[in-house]
């Protein structure tokens, strides 16, 4: 729909804008995001530089970007999906670079996850293993596992047995798929692991803030956004106790907290399972950034506009906004972050200027999921005019379209969990 407003005329201080997005869970990817905030920015600034740079935080869509970022390709195949049935999906092999990327969410993310079905003590990171094991495959020695949109709370086990570990219960036979049969795991023989995992390089970008037990630990947090009753993520905290005391002791894991250590809860506990063989888990952003130059096209911004489904408290906490805004930061560029709904705590990330909600008015979920792209053009749309009127009252003409770090304003929006990790 086009916009029933006419241009606005041409600008002295937005000549250049970065849009650096996340994608909107469930909705829209991190390229739908970008093209759409661009269709608001050409509404208002029809001649003024736009640098997409749709970014990617582990989850949905990491594969298919780091493969376009380094001109490499998809493998496409069928796998063990996070319900047990075989699903369409894929790994990516970097271009010029001994790599491949395995993406948990294109195999065992919340959105291949029925909602009929949304029980994390069930569902399985089997299919994460198998992605690994075909990725080992084609040769190569280096293996980045993005984390995040997990639809799973098995603490990577399923991904183990996959590569060849058998989990067994006090009667020697092997535990069934799910989070909830971890309480009854008593002994791990990994003596079929695949050998190659030693020879190889296997780094898991992950978000830190993450962690698999206790108070913070991943099935408290982010268990009822996958479906868990208050009595299921009692159970699943329990097993995923049990987990890390058995890995460590029959691993041989050294020098390593599986319970509590910096990255472990990632995607339910992934990052614990594939630690425990020997993967590093490091800081998702240091990972994954290094392949888009972000930094110095940043800096070259008059505005940096960047997005995602949920502005909240947990935004600071290794969220795509954050990251963009301090990094933006480093810079002095100025920063407007767009949101489907804007929860507490959405005015105090830190680095973003302004935020601004894309619902016009309450409407359905469902509707809003629909409309998303539809939504986040009209209020790109409305957020740059008032920053161009602004920018031309009396007196404000020569100064920053928008207001000072630290002085954000929360313009509309409802609130709504935050994106599952």
């Amino acid at each position: 729909m086009s916009s029933p407003y006419p241009p606005a005329s041409p600008s002295r201080v937005l000549n250049r804008v970065v849009v650096a997005p996340s994608g909107f869970k469930e909705s829209l990817s991190a390229q739908a995001a970008a093209d759409a905030i661009a269709a608001g920015v050409r509404r208002v600034l029809p001649e003024a530089e736009i640098d997409r740079i749709p970014l990617v935080d582990g989850g949905e869509g990491t594969a298919v970007a780091l493969a376009s970022a380094t001109g490499g390709r998809l493998v496409a195949l069928a796998a063990t999906g996070p319900v047990g049935d075989r699903v369409g999906t894929h790994f990516a092999l970097l271009g010029g670079k001994d790599t491949a990327v395995v993406e948990m969410a294109a195999v065992a993310g919340l959105s291949l996850v029925p909602r009929a079905l949304r029980d994390p003590g069930a569902t399985t990171t089997y299919g994460v293993g198998e992605l690994l094991r075909a990725a080992l495959d084609t040769g190569v020695r280096r293996v980045l596992v993005g984390c995040g949109d997990s639809g799973t709370s098995d603490g990577g086990a399923g991904a183990l047995q996959a590569l060849g570990a058998r989990l067994l219960d006090a009667d020697g036979f092997e535990l069934a798929p799910g989070g909830r049969e971890l309480n009854r795991l008593v002994r791990i023989d990994p003596s079929g692991l695949d050998a190659r995992l030693k020879d190889t390089e296997l780094l898991v970008a992950c978000n830190p803030y993450n962690v698999l037990c206790g108070q913070r630990g991943v099935a408290r947090v982010f268990g009822p956004q996958k479906g868990a009753t208050p009595a299921q993520v009692e159970e699943l905290s329990a097993g995923l106790e049990n987990w890390a005391r058995v890995l460590t002791r029959d691993l041989g894991v050294a020098g390593t907290d599986l319970r509590t250590g910096a990255g472990t809860g990632a995607s339910g506990g992934l990052g614990a399972g594939l630690a425990a063989v020997g993967a590093r888990l490091l800081p998702r952003f240091d990972v994954l950034l290094d392949h888009v130059d972000l930094d110095a096209r940043l800096a070259r911004a008059d505005l940096v506009l960047t997005a995602e489904g949920a502005l909240d408290h947990q935004t600071p906490r290794g969220k795509v906004p954050a990251e963009v805004a301090r990094r933006a930061k480093l810079s002095g560029r100025p920063v407007l972050a767009l949101a489907g709904t804007l929860g507490e705590g959405a005015h105090e990330v830190p680095g973003v200027d302004a935020c601004h909600g894309i619902m016009p008015a309450p409407m359905a979920l469902a509707d809003a999921l629909v409309r998303a792209s539809e939504l986040l053009t009209d209020a790109t749309e409305r957020a740059l005019r008032m920053i161009v009127l602004g920018s031309r009252l009396p007196g404000r003409a020569a100064q920053a379209p928008v207001p000072a770090a630290g002085a954000a304003e929360v313009v509309s929006g409802t609130q709504r969990p935050s994106s599952v990790r």
